[in-house]
């Protein structure tokens, strides 16, 4: 017999917890099932095992606005912010709703039943589930692999060659020399917590520069709000504040590049040893926030450049050599370990493949609506976070929607809804975004509209209009 659900939530990270937690605090009677490929909760923040994984947005927005983030530390570590997921899952019963080892290779939509039916492989053989609304929770990253790209003579090198994603336990860099390829998230956030753990010397080499700005670890007006207010006011004065702090920024960014750029120079400049050279190794070619934005908690990048364990090397790789690697300048660097921290490849939904009674849609031809539904899927929504903001905001309003679009149908005898853009909805790239990860992979995703509310906005506080508060049968939806 066949096993039917309500909701079937794919993936239990970050994104996948709060979802059903929410389901459960909104839709206590509806039936649900968490489908994990992995052998265990937290998704990204269970995956990555490299030194000093940590949050790249702060705490008290990168946490669910339902829950409260009660530690003193901003930026958190991965297994704080680990622990912090399962704890909500403990607390909403959503671990009693995960089944592990679960990977969804396929879903087909029955119009005549208003159902999916979902293809499920599991230690125990191939399943089949239904479902009357199928939730895709798993980000937008392959989680197998990480990108690298083509090493030219890395077939001749001896030493350690690792990739953050797939970071060996057995690895011992203490003494050894290391050098880091990349300039992003995980090298900011890898070469100070390698300098301070013992390595020989750590040198983070990269093509071009990335904007680093140095955070407070703790919050200070935080510390202060638990001590006067209620756990959850304090909670949600501090996520506000920041939430206004963050925007303010990316604004300024977008409208006023010059002086942001300045602003940032100007505390790279004081947080550097005297003389630094400033121009060549924090001296981005791209405005502030035409890419992502690296975070550092108190500066501790500075430090380890400052202390003489960690130096940036801005440069071209011209070859790997038996012992490292040579730049196109001459310059070689001797490396026992080699880290490539390039990046990620994008995978929509898991890589499951997608059917419409029986019939394969191409996504790229489908636009997005509010960045949660896609046109031509019925009953079907994503969660992808914001690029300049903490990824929990949007996971937050898709919950958050998703919960009130199902007491809609409940309220009005649906059993089906569909995003229908009109004829006069002109296409747009899917992400307004440059970095890597983004360019290589633009011409697979889905697209997004020139207007409201196919137009994907990047701005939490106009979404908390349109997504929390805006109506739900807006003209945009086909109900079935």
């Amino acid at each position: 017999m066949t096993e039917h659900v309500d909701v079937l939530i794919i993936g239990a990270g970050l994104s996948g917890v709060g979802a059903a937690a929410q389901l459960t605090r909104e839709h206590p009677a509806r039936s649900y099932l968490v489908l994990e490929r992995r052998a265990a909760s937290g998704g990204t923040w269970d995956l990555f095992r490299y030194p000093g994984i940590r949050s790249d947005s702060d705490m008290y927005t990168l946490g669910y606005r339902f829950k409260p983030w009660r530690a003193d530390t901003a930026l958190a570590d991965g297994p704080a912010i680990l622990d912090y997921v399962r704890e909500t899952a403990r607390e909403y019963d959503v671990e009693s709703h995960i089944r592990y080892s679960h990977r969804v290779t396929r879903a087909d939509w029955d119009s005549a039943t208003a159902r999916w039916s979902v293809e499920v492989e599991t230690p125990d053989g191939p399943r089949r589930l239904t479902t009357a609304f199928l939730w895709s929770c798993s980000g937008y990253y392959d989680y197998d692999q990480g990108y690298t790209p083509e090493l030219p003579g890395v077939e001749r090198y001896q030493g350690r060659l690792v990739h953050p994603q797939t970071w060996p336990e057995d690895l011992d860099y203490r003494g050894r020399r290391v050098v880091v390829i990349g300039s992003g998230a995980t090298a900011v956030t890898l070469v100070p917590a390698m300098a301070e753990s013992g390595v020989g010397h750590v040198t983070m080499l990269q093509r071009s520069p990335t904007y680093v700005l140095s955070l407070p670890a703790v919050d200070g007006l935080a510390r202060l709000l638990r001590r006067l207010l209620p756990e959850k006011a304090a909670y949600a004065v501090t996520r506000w504040k920041n939430v206004a702090i963050a925007t303010l920024v990316y604004q300024l960014s977008q409208r006023r590049p010059r002086f942001m750029r300045g602003v940032i120079r100007k505390q790279n400049t004081r947080l550097l040893p005297v003389g630094y050279d400033v121009d060549t190794h924090f001296n981005p070619r791209y405005d502030p926030w035409d890419q992502r934005l690296c975070l550092v908690p108190d500066g501790n990048l500075f430090r380890a450049l400052e202390s003489g364990t960690a130096e940036i090397v801005t440069d071209t790789i011209d070859t790997f050599t038996e012992t490292g690697l040579r730049l196109v300048s001459g310059r070689e660097l001797d490396a026992d370990v080699i880290v490539t921290a390039t990046g990620l490849n994008l995978m929509l939904f898991g890589g499951i493949e997608l059917t419409v009674d029986g019939v394969k849609p191409d996504l790229r031809e489908q636009i997005a609506y509010k960045a949660l539904m896609l046109s031509g899927l019925p009953n079907f929504a994503f969660t992808i976070g914001y690029t300049n903001a903490s990824w929990t905001l949007k996971a937050d309003l898709v919950a958050e929607y998703v919960c009130r679009l199902l007491t809609h149908l409940d309220e009005h005898g649906h059993r089906s809804v569909v995003p229908v853009p009109g004829p006069d909805v002109q296409e747009r790239p899917f992400l307004d975004f440059t970095p890597g990860y983004v360019l290589r992979s633009l011409d697979s995703l889905p697209k997004q509209g020139h207007r409201e509310p196919w137009r994907l906005r990047q701005n939490y506080l106009r979404d908390v209009q349109t997504i929390r508060r805006g109506e739900i049968d807006d003209g945009a939806l086909r109900f079935g």
